[in-house]
């Protein structure tokens, strides 16, 4: 997949045109009843209706006499980005990750529970996503990497004019670190848990603080503590 600028994503958003996914459990005498636009999964007594609010609003009105009892739920408001396909990827997705249309993932790639991937991101090949990280728009990371639990690195949509966050290969980014928008982080670089990164990071160092600051370069002590586990990315 190409890299998406942030104009492509801004226009993009703007002409989308926006859903409110809808889903209705609906029983009663339902046979030969005409769902329109909508998806009718079910049958003469039960089924489950899905489609865009208005439309799934409208049928339920509709059919109000035919109807006995319904249970709606929205998942989203006004939405411009869906969520992507994940059976196209050859990667570990755990649920409960949200990963937006126009999102490339490496092959055994993991994303965890609760990661928020934003639309244009790129995740390389063999690297983790930890639980309740927050990849922002067209941040880029590289292949063997680890983004620590909670991390955040942040997106460029807004403004516009705003530089992605590009991690180098084999990066190491710990716990609840911040990296903000425009720095580049060097291959093999070691970001410490709960770095606030404002800054470019050499290939090879540690950073640590906020905001952060070289510390040290990788050693050998370093790497027998950060090392990625090939067997996690198993599929």
């Amino acid at each position: 997949m190409k890299e998406m600028d942030t104009e492509e994503i801004i226009r993009l958003i703007r002409e989308s045109k926006k859903r409110t996914p809808t889903r209705a459990f609906v029983s009663g005498d339902l046979k030969g009843l005409d769902w329109g636009e909508a998806k009718f999964v079910g049958g003469a007594d039960f089924g489950v209706l899905s489609g865009d609010w208005p439309i799934v609003g409208e049928l339920l009105q509709r059919h109000a006499s035919r109807i006995t009892a319904s249970e709606v739920e929205v998942t989203s408001r006004n939405s411009a980005i869906p969520l992507t396909d994940v059976t196209r990827y050859e990667a570990r997705i755990e649920p409960g990750a949200i990963i937006r249309d126009r999102v490339e993932i490496g092959k055994n790639a993991v994303v965890m529970m609760g990661a928020v991937i934003n639309i244009g991101a790129v995740v390389g090949e063999g690297t983790m996503i930890d639980m309740n990280c927050v990849l922002g728009g067209r941040a880029r990371i590289g292949a063997k990497c680890h983004i620590g639990a909670g991390a955040v690195v942040a997106g460029v949509v807004e403004p516009a004019s705003a530089t992605p966050v590009v991690i180098g290969d084999g990066v190491l980014v710990g716990a609840n670190a911040v990296i903000l928008e425009g720095v580049q982080v060097g291959a093999g670089a070691v970001v410490a848990a709960g770095a606030v990164v404002t800054e470019d990071v050499p290939p090879g160092v540690v950073v640590a603080g906020s905001p952060a600051r070289v510390i040290k370069r990788v050693d050998e002590k370093t790497t027998s503590k950060t090392g990625i586990v090939e067997d996690l990315r198993k599929i």
